[in-house]
């Protein structure tokens, strides 16, 4: 059985498999198109994770029950192909890419319910670990599990890498809070630990596997030092080959199974379903750094800070700091460290106030007695202690950000003896320098021994990979063999570390863990070449090229932070996706697979370009700032001929006419509805639709135009730009007082003197021309939008308003497209949003009357941009006793008018967002923007309108 699981481990890369078409006609036979990818497009989009390794499946599948698993293991048989099961793409060894079918969990396992009040948390694999988090907070809770990447790592990936984090250390990882554990073993059959039958049962029908589990477990308990090692080896953290301490920790076979699937990387079982033990979240927290003369006086501290009860110890060394010196927030004092200092962030926290005040005073006994080179206070307000910790978490894309073109940036982990931290540093530190890596910069959970380092490498030239491969070498040499470390704490094996698990482990302990998935896996169809692969060179092939692309492509370290952002990410790609495809056309390009290239190019053109809502949502959570959304932008601006340009300039420059005849459109539409019937306009463009695909749908929530009244006082406070999408489709669908009525009557209620211009016709933020790339009309229309602001508001003395948040910030950030002289116009203008008006000038000026007893709110792309969500709660909790903003709330992909040409782009975006709005029971929902509104209304079958609709009802 052994020398069968090498062979077909050494082949199975080597392309041994029945053509990729066969197990594709195999699969739409059972999967519907929108659950089976298998266009070239697809399988190059899904052909990378956050590792550096790259493989193109045969099929990408998306199954949505344990039947369509079952049926998948069973074609994989018949196939004698391989499974590989994914969530969020975020593993960094390499173990959530394949060459074989790539199961997708991410879309349809989303299951999250706590349980025993809040003690424990059930979860299926396709769901964050932020948003179980999010649900355990009332509860005072939270999963064990705190891995960097968990607003984007799904808890698929979070149990099957057995992931730990900064402050969980050992002890409450996944596999130490697994409570209850549901899979499905690779010949069908399901077992669930919380089933008390299911071990007999496993007993009678697995009869074989249960023996095996026997007998395995013996063996280490007859080699009292291969016991002794294991037992030793997890007092560290360790993901390096499977956890055969659950041979010593558990006694039932099924137990032991269940705990073995934790950190396997997919590669014995499916996990469908878990519940976790969960574990305080301490409200109270007191947050410090402590900076050192070196490494090693750093390090001889940790003793002291961990039995100061201290939560946290992360250390950075000086090369590190030196990364996020210029970073916003960062403490001038820095920049003169001397040039061997290292540091630490403390954190304490406490469930009480008074306990946490407790407990700093005992820790600062020992703090005082360490030779700290210099400090900070160490505080309790919270916006500091983010700034410190977004100094800490920015080291990584501070480095990545600037590394050389084409390189990859990677993100390595060991694991050594506390007591020995500061020689192993030192040791790393001049690993760097003989391998040439003088980029690199170490950093980690001081509290475990868990080091973090950083270095660029380029995979272009066979000599690169030679020193790759040299340097790896060495580095398990140094950290298995001087220090009896891990060479992967948290990161999981994967295909990088494969050909070193024998060496840390032993032979015995490797031929137990192969004995293991043999035993399990006999027709190693799960993910194979993870963590057992014969092959000692297998982590220097498919290696992942990086050719020099463009800007924001070259930047990328593709590790999927962004797509839990993009509203096109269950439609068609994602950021990451995007960003991989332009990498892999170049590289065809550069091949000459014209027949691939020009399949893929022609594929781009509606799934990378024409559906990516431009929002730049994904720069929020990017770790080097990109936003896809620029490039996708620049590359249509590439694409427009001429002529298109020239029109899109008649456009703008007679956007008067253009309006009105919008105007007459939508009045026209209305009399169809009224005539036929108020979803007649809505068949009517469907039909065409059918017919021309790019013909814009007419949506049930369109509206007709609202007369704009002007208003000239003598004296003007405010100037409000009614924007053109309020003039032209503003009505709203319930009321018969457009928002521009409702703003004029706030403004009187709270004695405002409110400037309505008498030249609004034609007007706009000229963003509908930014977002499509017609960037000679954008960067006209924006300026003479500019000119007219500065007559509006006297010259910058009155305030600009806008009623629709996209278009305040798209004017916010319009300054880089202007003339010189607009830019010293713009620099005195005050151009703010209708939420900041509601919050910052009338609210102060009103008196809540009564507040809404429950309201649903929809933050919109550019509040979180805008750093506006902070004035969305504020006006929430001041006029609604109950208010709920989804958890799930994000673009809603409508990007302007995007969602009349691509419907189903808006229906995938706001998906998750209905269905927690409708578990809400709740028909009161508020936003600020018309065409978001529109696009959730279209999606709940619920009204939403202005924020100011809401302001108007509750006050006097």
């Amino acid at each position: 059985m052994q020398n069968h699981l090498e062979i077909t481990s050494m082949t199975k890369e080597k392309q041994t498999l029945p053509a990729a078409r066969q197990v594709q006609q195999a699969l739409a036979a059972h999967f519907p198109a929108d659950r089976l990818k298998t266009r070239l497009i697809d399988l190059h989009a899904w052909s990378s994770d956050a590792s550096f390794y790259s493989l193109v499946p045969e099929a990408v599948v998306f199954p949505v029950n344990i039947e369509e698993v079952q049926l998948l293991f069973k074609l994989a048989q018949q196939h004698q192909t391989s499974l590989t099961f994914r969530t969020g793409g975020t593993s960094l060894s390499g173990q959530s890419v394949t060459d074989g079918i790539l199961v997708d969990l991410s879309r349809n396992w989303p299951l999250i319910k706590v349980e025993m009040a809040g003690d424990a948390v059930r979860v299926q694999p396709g769901i964050t670990g932020s948003h179980v988090n999010h649900l355990l907070k009332q509860y005072k809770k939270k999963i064990g599990p705190d891995p960097a990447s968990i607003n984007a790592a799904m808890m698929g990936g979070i149990l099957s890498n057995n992931s730990s984090g900064m402050c969980c250390g050992v002890v409450n990882n996944s596999y130490h809070t697994l409570k209850y554990l549901k899979f499905v073993l690779p010949n069908g059959e399901v077992f669930d630990t919380e089933n008390k039958d299911d071990y007999r049962r496993f007993e009678t029908t697995q009869p074989q596997l249960c023996a095996g589990i026997k007998k395995l477990a013996q063996r280490i308990k007859n080699n009292a030092a291969l016991t002794t090692k294991i037992r030793d080896k997890y007092k560290l953290k360790n993901t390096v080959g499977y956890s055969i301490n659950a041979f010593l920790d558990y006694d039932h076979p099924l137990d032991v199974l269940a705990h073995l699937l934790i950190g396997a990387e997919g590669t014995l079982a499916f996990i469908a379903e878990a519940v976790l033990n969960t574990i305080p979240d301490k409200p109270c927290k007191s947050t410090g750094l402590l900076f050192f003369a070196s490494p090693a006086a750093t390090c001889n501290a940790i003793p002291a800070l961990k039995e100061s009860d201290a939560e946290a110890l992360e250390f950075m060394d000086r090369a590190a700091i030196r990364s996020i010196e210029e970073l916003a927030g960062a403490p001038a004092f820095l920049k003169t460290l001397p040039a061997n200092s290292a540091g630490i962030l403390c954190e304490y926290q406490s469930d009480t106030a008074a306990g946490l005040q407790e407990k700093l005073a005992r820790a600062m006994q020992f703090i005082d007695a360490l030779p700290i080179t210099y400090k900070t206070e160490f505080t309790t307000d919270e916006a500091l202690q983010a700034t410190y910790w977004k100094l800490r978490k920015g080291m990584y894309p501070s480095v990545a950000a600037v590394r050389q073109k084409g390189t990859s940036a990677m993100l390595e982990d060991i694991a050594v003896p506390v007591h020995r931290l500061g020689e192993a540093i030192e040791d790393l530190q001049r690993l760097f320098i003989k391998y040439k890596y003088y980029d690199a910069i170490v950093f980690g959970h001081a509290k475990e021994g868990n080091l973090h380092f950083l270095l660029s490498q380029s995979f272009e030239t066979p000599a690169e990979v030679a020193v790759f491969g040299a340097f790896n070498d060495e580095l398990a040499e140094l950290v298995i063999k001087r220090y009896d470390g891990a060479l992967k704490a948290e990161h999981g094996t994967g295909r990088q570390i494969a050909p070193y698990v024998e060496a840390e482990w032993g032979a015995e302990g490797y031929a137990i863990m192969k004995e293991l998935k043999a035993l399990v896996d006999p027709g190693n169809i799960l993910n194979p070449g993870v963590i057992i692969n014969a092959d000692p060179t297998c982590h220097l092939k498919n290696l992942k090229p990086l050719p020099v692309v463009e800007e924001e492509v070259d930047k990328c370290v593709e590790c999927g932070y962004c797509e839990n952002r993009c509203p096109s990410r269950h439609f068609t790609l994602t950021p990451r996706q995007r960003i991989v495809l332009r990498r892999s056309l170049s590289r065809l390009k550069k091949a000459g697979d014209t027949t691939t290239y020009n399949s893929i190019l022609k594929d781009y053109a509606y799934d990378g370009l024409d559906t990516c809502a431009v929002d730049g949502m994904c720069a929020t959570d990017c770790p080097v700032a990109i936003n896809t959304g620029e490039l996708v932008k620049r590359l249509r601006k590439e694409n427009h001929s001429e002529r298109a340009n020239a029109l899109a300039m008649q456009v703008a420059k007679n956007f008067g006419l253009v309006e009105r005849l919008i105007k007459l459109g939508l009045r026209s539409g209305r009399v169809v509805n009224s005539v036929f019937g108020k979803k007649a306009m809505f068949k009517l463009t469907g039909g065409v639709r059918k017919i021309a695909p790019s013909f814009p749908l007419w949506p049930t929530q369109l509206t007709a135009p609202v007369a704009v009244q002007p208003q000239l006082p003598e004296q003007a406070d405010v100037v409000y730009f009614v924007s053109c999408i309020t003039r032209t489709m503003g009505r709203d669908i319930e009321k018969k007082e457009s928002i521009v009525d409702v703003c004029r009557r706030l403004a009187t209620k709270a004695n405002i003197r409110l400037l309505i211009p008498s030249n609004l016709t034609g007007t706009c933020c000229a963003q509908p021309f930014s977002s499509k790339g017609f960037t000679p009309a954008y960067r006209f229309f924006v300026n003479k939008t500019i000119d007219t602001l500065w007559e509006w508001s006297k010259q910058g003395a009155l305030p600009v308003v806008l009623d629709l948040t996209s278009c305040t910030h798209s004017l916010q950030t319009c300054r880089p497209h202007l003339t010189p002289e607009n830019q010293l116009r713009f620099n005195r203008l005050k151009i703010i949003d209708s939420l900041q008006f509601a919050t910052d000038i009338l609210l102060p000026r009103l008196t809540i009357t009564k507040k809404k007893s429950k309201a649903v709110f929809h933050p919109v792309c550019s509040l979180y941009k805008m750093g506006l969500n902070k004035n969305m709660l504020q006006l929430a909790t001041q006029t609604v006793v109950e208010p709920v903003i989804p958890h799930a709330a994000g673009c809603c992909g409508m990007a302007g008018d995007r969602g009349f040409y691509y419907p189903g782009l808006t229906a995938a975006a706001t998906r998750a967002e209905v269905a927690e709005v409708n578990s809400a029971q709740c028909n009161d929902c508020y936003s600020t923007a018309k065409t978001c509104e529109m696009a959730l209304a279209e999606s709940s079958g619920k009204n939403y309108r202005s924020v100011l609709y809401l302001l108007d009802e509750v006050t006097q």
